[in-house]
C-alpha cells in the first residue's frame, strides 16, 4: 500500500474514517505508532470483505493482523436511511461525498453512523506484543481509510450493508418533482392559442339536429333593355311623310 506525503486519507471517506478512529478513547494513544508505520509502506497487503480486514504488515518479519467488524443493526441501518431519505439524489455523489452536510453527518455520526465503535471491533495480530492494538493493528486500521479514498464502497462492504438502500425512496422522490405544479398545467384552449393549433374535443358530441332541405333557387331573368340603334340621317328622310300636292300647282 502506498501513501504518498504524510497525507493517509485525502477524500471525504477516507478522512471520515481516520477521524473517527481518533476519537474514541480506546485508539487514540495507540494510534500514533500506526500512522507512522502506514507512512512507511510497512502495510503490505489489505483486503476489506465483509465484516473482516486482513492485512499483512511489515515489521522485524511479516506479521498477519485480523479485524473482525461486528454487522450494523437492522435497526440501526433502517433508521440511517430512513434520516437521510431524499437527501440522496445519486449513488456517485454518495460515493464522491458531494452530499449535504446533513446528510453526510448523519452517516458518518459517532456511535450512531455507519463506522464500527471500538465494542464492535476485535483486533488479533500475530505479532508478540500482549496489547489487543499494536502498532501492526494500527497501521491496518489506517490502510482501511487509504482503501477509502481508492474505493469508498468498501465502507459498506465492511459493515454487511447495500448502499442502494440509501436510494430506496429516490423514484418516489423523482416522480413527485415530476408531477406539474398547480396553476402550471395549460389549457387546451391556451395551447391552441399559443401554437395556432385545433385542439381535438374530447367532449361528447351534442345531438345534430335534422337537416333541412335547402330549397332550390330560383333564376329569375332580367329582362334587359334593348338600346335603340342610332338613326341615320337619310332614314330620318325616309321616315318623313311626304307633304300632299298643292291643287292649285298643275
Amino acid at each position: 500500500m502506498i501513501v504518498e506525503g504524510r497525507t493517509i486519507a485525502k477524500t471525504f471517506w477516507g478522512k471520515a474514517w481516520c477521524e473517527n478512529l481518533e476519537r474514541y478513547r480506546d485508539f487514540d494513544s495507540r494510534l500514533p505508532r500506526g500512522r507512522s508505520y502506514v507512512r512507511n509502506r510497512a502495510v503490505l497487503d489489505l483486503q476489506i470483505k465483509p465484516l473482516a480486514v486482513k492485512a499483512l504488515v511489515s515489521g522485524s518479519e511479516i506479521y498477519e493482523v485480523t479485524i473482525g467488524v461486528a454487522a450494523v443493526s437492522k435497526s440501526k441501518w433502517q433508521s440511517i436511511c430512513r434520516d437521510c431519505a431524499g437527501g440522496i439524489d445519486s449513488l456517485v455523489e454518495l460515493l464522491q461525498g458531494r452530499l449535504s452536510t446533513s446528510v453526510m453527518e448523519r452517516i458518518c455520526q459517532q456511535n450512531q453512523g455507519l463506522f464500527p465503535r471500538p465494542p464492535e471491533i476485535k483486533l488479533s495480530c500475530s505479532c508478540p506484543d500482549y496489547a489487543s492494538m499494536c502498532k501492526h493493528v494500527a497501521a491496518a486500521l489506517y490502510g482501511v481509510g487509504t482503501r477509502l479514498d481508492e474505493e469508498p464502497e468498501l465502507l459498506f462492504r465492511l459493515r454487511a450493508v447495500d448502499e442502494k438502500d440509501l436510494l430506496a425512496n429516490l423514484g418516489a422522490a423523482a416522480s413527485r418533482s415530476t408531477t406539474p405544479a398547480a396553476g402550471k398545467v395549460l389549457a387546451s384552449d391556451d395551447v391552441s392559442a399559443l401554437f395556432g393549433l385545433e385542439m381535438a374535443d374530447d367532449s361528447p358530441p351534442a345531438a345534430s339536429k335534422p337537416a333541412t332541405r335547402a330549397q332550390p333557387k330560383v333564376k329569375t331573368k332580367t329582362k334587359t333593355k334593348r338600346k335603340s340603334a342610332p338613326i341615320s340621317p337619310r332614314a330620318s328622310a325616309r321616315a318623313k311623310p311626304r307633304s300632299p300636292k298643292n291643287p292649285s300647282v298643275r
